[in-house]
């Protein structure tokens, strides 16, 4: 079994130390789906939600989010991004918004857990903006499908586990 990198000798939490590691160019991609009505989808494409721009809103908080992650997760560095970007693509026939957040850093430490808080509060912020017309709206599928850099190279999902 792989050893956790987040506890020290005597099982206590701790930020991993970086100090040796060299800068390499490191890529996250991280996806996620909230569910939801038709009829709820089809207000957020037409712009028609009374809270604004659904989407643009979405993808600025997933922004925010992906800056802010060591803030939000105890033992995550600080880390100062190069590029941010968030898709949010409707899919009328699964009556969903697909997620997907794309980081990049150049550094010691990956940007994996910054994919995944884009898309989380991405999602957490589209249920937020519609949650009058729809309170059903489901948030899954959150997961990282593709990083690159550092040590241990390329991962790319295969098939949904």
């Amino acid at each position: 079994m792989t050893k956790l990198t987040h506890l020290d000798q005597a099982g206590k939490a701790v930020m991993v130390d970086v100090t040796d590691k060299r800068d390499s160019v490191r890529v996250a991609v991280a996806q996620g789906l909230i569910t939801m009505k038709p009829e709820t989808l089809s207000e957020i494409e037409r712009g028609n939600i009374k809270k604004g721009d659904v989407l643009g809103v979405a993808r600025t908080a997933g922004i925010m989010a992906a800056k802010r992650t060591s803030d939000l997760i105890p033992l995550c560095h600080p880390l100062s991004l190069t590029s941010i970007a968030l898709d949010l693509v409707p899919k009328p026939e699964r009556h969903a918004i697909e997620i997907t957040a794309t980081v990049k850093v150049t550094g010691k430490t990956g940007v994996e857990m910054e994919a995944l808080t884009a898309v989380s509060v991405a999602a957490l912020t589209l249920y937020d903006m519609a949650k009058a017309i729809d309170r059903d709206m489901v948030i899954g599928d959150i997961a990282l499908v593709h990083k690159e850099g550092g040590k241990s190279g390329t991962y790319q999902r295969t098939a949904a586990k």
